[in-house]
């Protein structure tokens, strides 16, 4: 009914150097993005915006 399909990494051309560079972005991009997003309140951002000078186009 169902046929799987599946590639090995050297044969789609990922070697270990890849596998290891994938292997840290998966690992470091969600306690990144999370750390990010604390940082990212809109109270926090609206203040960063208003403290531009006033001749930033932003602030009216």
């Amino acid at each position: 009914m169902f046929k799987i399909f599946l590639l090995s990494f050297y044969e789609i051309g990922i070697g270990k150097l890849e596998i290891i560079v994938i292997g840290m972005v998966s690992f470091l991009f969600p306690i990144l993005f999370i750390i990010a997003s604390k940082n990212l309140d809109p109270k926090g951002v609206f203040e960063w915006m208003m403290d531009k000078p006033k001749d930033w186009i932003g602030r009216k």
